[in-house]
């Protein structure tokens, strides 16, 4: 069974169960058919809430409205996440100081418009055997940045990239 799939009225096949209803009612200890009786004659569903428990319990609600209103929570639930947005600027070993200026100009507008910014430097042939000259590209970066901007982690070779994130300072 998984997470989201649960038991309801003829489903619940148990000895006996404990039954509470919506409101807060407490049936007490029963069969799962006289439980299914009572949710039958209110016009309700049997709902197995807690399948794990000693007598396991189940719940008479309204499950169509409970499973509206269940959707409606995780919907505003993630209305208010707040999705990062990355920004990559690619660079090369082989970058002039005024091309840096200029795509650290742009990164300073992504950070204080709230996004992230990952650098990533490509190192072609034999400066992959030694990424220090993309290292060195960033170090470039890094003091530009350091008024607006965290690098989350140490420069990190990942393929053929050199990358680093920066995070804006709060």
């Amino acid at each position: 069974m998984s997470k989201e799939e649960v038991l309801l009225n003829e489903e619940i096949n148990l000895k006996e169960v404990r039954c509470v209803s919506d409101d807060g009612h407490v049936y007490g200890v029963m069969s799962s058919r006289e439980a299914l009786e009572i949710a039958v004659r209110e016009d309700l569903d049997l709902v197995l809430i807690s399948p794990n428990a000693n007598p396991p319990v189940c719940k008479i609600m309204d499950y169509g409205k409970f499973r509206y209103h269940q959707e409606k929570r995780k919907k505003e639930a993630k209305k208010k996440q707040k999705q990062i947005e990355i920004k990559e600027i690619k660079l090369s070993t082989q970058i002039a100081q005024n091309d840096i200026n200029y795509k650290v100009k742009h990164a300073i507008q992504f950070l204080e418009s709230g996004k992230h910014v990952r650098f990533k430097v490509f190192l072609k042939q034999r400066e992959l055997s030694i990424p220090d000259a993309g290292k060195e590209t960033l170090d470039k970066i890094a003091p530009m940045l350091e008024e607006v901007a965290i690098a989350e982690k140490e420069p990190k070779l990942e393929g053929r990239y050199l990358n680093v994130l920066y995070v804006p300072k709060k």
